[in-house]
């Protein structure tokens, strides 16, 4: 018996040990964590409950049969973070490179299974060289099947990627699947062709991290959420993160006690916006006063910062908020800000997250670089996205809500279930210089008369009253009371339920 207990010891050794001390030292030295220290800080101490850490490949080509190190480059199973089920898989470098086999594969896709089963979200460390060249299309197939769980698995469990190494060729597809995707700057890379084949085939010379690095990511392709400093930065952050998350697509946002009193007024927001209608202020100056304790954990703030996204807690209950950024583009919708809005939006009413909007948007941004890129579909991605999310929907119109952009930004004809609007707001079809130039076209070298009729349509039409008068907003509100409106808002609508008509799946505008 006691030899038996001894070689099991001895194996999990060598598991823990992955590919050897030296290349743990290898690793250190990149600033890298090893795949089972990023699990220990991740989630709770001492809650990891590992799986399949004796699975080996199966290859025999290439001499692969004298190299075979228990676990086989990916450590899985599944532990919490403050107390709530996660499931975890994390890539092992210093064993292959990280690289997938088939066997790699097959762990990846047990927890991915067991966690659609029991309902907990997906949190996947990635730091793989990709797929195992030795074993040829097993290791493709391999990658076929987690590509696959990606997809069964969306808006049913929350799946969240943190890249932190390489992650190239066919293997940025499964992080691109999931919900969330964040990076590390200077260690982590994406891209679908490296360096070499860029240079080859386009004579473009290009670096790894100009490439498809974090910063790259993070700011101009809106690939990755957020990009942080290190390691341990990333994994704190994450499990901050999923705190916010429910389990799976059959629960509600978690909830947690709330000190910070529902009925606070906050009489700073009475002058928060200008007396000038073209200066910009920001917004996330009303975000951080109005939601609890101002906890804001915001995604994508480099891309596409003319609109803000993220999540935050009412009365203690997850909301995500969608808010124009005036300090961006005025404010302006384009392509990137409406795909990143979409995008939020829908991941919020797959998972029952309420969504609070803050609006003042001036409209589309204009330009031939906007049309020709599809800003009408993009756009209407956003549009869709709002029509189609049956959570609880309030909103806020803070200043200029013009034309389509106000129809766009959870509407009451969206179904949007509360609206209000401040004393400050400008509800109309454009704004007042621009509709009198086009209605008084006869009149514009009257620069008095143009005057006089500026400030008349701005009296009659650039506030929030016509819409009141017919139902659009739902009530005219003082902007210190906006968090007990919101949050009363929020609890009257708990049990709010709405379906759409049956259907396979909905065709968004893609």
């Amino acid at each position: 018996m006691h030899d038996v207990l001894a070689k099991l010891e001895s194996m999990r050794a060598a598991a823990r040990l992955g590919g050897g001390e030296k290349r743990i030292a290898a690793q250190h030295g990149k600033g890298k964590l090893t795949a089972r220290e990023r699990i220990d800080l991740l989630l709770d101490e001492g809650s990891f409950e590992e799986f399949d850490m004796f699975v080996e490949h199966r290859c025999t080509d290439f001499g692969m049969e004298g190299q075979k190190v228990p676990g086989d480059g990916v450590v899985t199973g599944h532990g919490t973070i403050n107390g709530r089920l996660v499931f975890v898989f994390s890539q092992d470098f210093t064993v292959f490179g990280g690289s997938l086999s088939e066997a790699h594969a097959e762990k990846i896709c047990k927890i991915m299974d067991q966690a659609m089963r029991v309902g907990a979200p997906v949190i996947g460390l990635n730091d793989s060289g990709g797929a195992r060249i030795q074993e040829g299309v097993a290791s493709l197939g391999g990658y076929a099947e987690v590509f696959q769980r990606n997809a069964i698995a969306s808006g049913v469990i929350p799946q969240l990627s943190l890249i932190m190494g390489p992650c190239a060729g066919g293997a940025v597809y499964s992080p691109a699947m999931t919900d969330f995707i964040f990076m590390v700057k200077d260690s982590s890379y994406m891209f679908v062709t490296g360096p070499d084949v860029v240079k080859t085939v386009t004579h473009e010379v290009v670096t790894a991290e100009e490439l498809g690095g974090a910063v790259t990511h993070s700011a101009k392709s809106g690939v990755s959420d957020l990009a942080f400093e290190n390691d341990v930065e990333a994994l704190l952050q994450a499990r901050r993160f999923v705190d916010f998350l429910p389990a799976s697509n059959r629960e509600k946002p978690p909830e947690r006690p709330c000190a910070d009193p529902i009925d606070r007024d906050d009489p700073s927001l009475d002058t928060l916006i200008p007396d000038n209608p073209n200066m910009p202020y920001d917004m996330k100056e009303l975000i951080l006063k109005v939601v609890d304790e101002g906890d804001f954990f915001e995604l994508q703030p480099d891309f596409a910062p003319n609109i803000l996204t993220g999540f935050a807690r009412m009365n203690g209950s997850t909301v995500g908020i969608v808010a124009n950024q005036p300090m961006v583009l005025a404010g302006c919708l384009d392509i990137d800000s409406s795909r990143k809005a979409a995008r939020f939006v829908r991941f919020c009413d797959c998972f029952n997250i309420p969504i609070l909007t803050f609006v003042d948007v001036p409209g589309f941004l204009p330009g031939t670089a906007q049309e020709y890129g599809g800003i009408i579909k993009h756009g209407a991605k956003l549009l869709f996205a709002y029509a189609e999310a049956t959570v609880p929907k309030v909103t806020v119109i803070t200043r200029k809500a013009y034309g389509g952009a106000y129809d766009v930004m959870a509407s009451k004809h969206l179904r949007g279930d509360i609206n209000y609007a401040w004393p400050t707001s400008e509800i109309a079809v454009m704004g007042p210089k621009g509709a009198v130039e086009i209605i008084f076209r006869a009149d514009l070298g009257d620069s008095a008369a143009i005057e006089a009729r500026t400030e008349e349509y701005r009296q009659k039409f650039a506030n929030p009253f016509i819409a009141a008068a017919r139902g659009y907003v739902d009530d005219v509100i003082m902007p210190h009371g906006t968090r007990r409106r919101v949050c009363k808002a929020l609890n009257m609508l708990r049990n709010k339920q709405l379906q759409n008509p049956w259907r396979k799946h909905d065709n968004i505008p893609l």
